[in-house]
């Protein structure tokens, strides 16, 4: 029932989704807010310009964190347990709760499910072309450097099984990486302009990228290799999501057009 907001105006806000009202709002950051993202542990991570990650509680927006290490702008944050977040209560089975406890109930089940008893992680991306992973809970220092990326690094997502990191660069590139442990496992070429995003498949098989060069491309884990090419934006491709089902992706561009694909 209640949403944040991240904004170039250094806030961020938590809103009432049913009164419509911001509850509160939070200022620490020194420049810009990039990122914004509540956790199943009450908490609220954001990124900014300012190279900072602030730790948030989320019943008065208190600052009970500052995550440093980035050498320039944090432009993209991803959780472990994002994916069973996102879900909810609900699956591909289309099957409802009966009332908001046994919403609760699934969406608790699923988020300790996707943990598997371990502690929730966080991984950032920056303009100084690493990325970082954290462990919150844990520690205010990251646990792994992941670098390799020759230019800024725009957006990371784990895997919904928690086990893989996906990043988009400028460098033209996808890299995947080791969910727990940060280690480098491949990196996926066939973009010939920056990628700006990549969505998983509910399977945690694929990944779907978008980029500036106006096409999203599968890969496959698998294999290590490009499964398939989806042309047919007239420019560059800004964002692309693949939907909790895993029946369709959806990608919209500077054509001012928004695509679903089928798969």
């Amino acid at each position: 029932k209640r949403f944040c907001s991240s904004s170039k105006d250094k806030s961020i806000r938590v809103w009432d989704a049913l009164t419509k009202q911001c509850l509160f709002s939070m200022h620490s950051h020194r420049q810009a807010v990039t990122c914004a993202k509540w956790s199943g542990t009450g908490l609220i991570y954001s990124s900014s310009r300012d190279t900072n990650i602030y730790v948030w509680e989320t019943e008065r927006g208190r600052l009970v964190k500052q995550l440093q290490g980035h050498g320039h702008w944090v432009n993209t944050l991803a959780l472990s347990s994002e994916h069973a977040l996102s879900q909810g209560p609900f699956d591909h089975k289309g099957k409802r709760p009966e009332g908001d406890a046994e919403a609760m109930e699934a969406a608790k089940k699923k988020y300790e499910e996707a943990l598997g008893g371990q502690p929730e992680r966080l991984v950032s991306g920056s303009d100084d072309f690493t990325m970082f992973l954290w462990c919150p809970s844990k520690s205010k220092h990251h646990t792994s450097r992941l670098t390799g990326h020759k230019n800024l690094v725009n957006q990371v997502r784990f895997s919904p099984n928690g086990q893989w990191i996906a990043s988009a660069s400028f460098d033209k590139s996808v890299k995947l990486w080791n969910g727990h442990t940060g280690v480098f496992v491949c990196s996926f070429f066939g973009h010939v302009a920056p990628v700006y995003q990549v969505s998983w498949s509910a399977d945690s098989r694929l990944i779907c990228s978008g980029s500036k060069d106006s096409t999203l491309k599968v890969w496959d884990l698998r294999t290590k290799k490009l499964r398939g090419d989806l042309p047919g934006h007239a420019d560059e491709v800004f964002t692309v999501d693949w939907c909790t089902s895993g029946t369709f992706v959806a990608s919209g561009g500077r054509d001012h057009v928004l695509k679903l694909w089928r798969h």
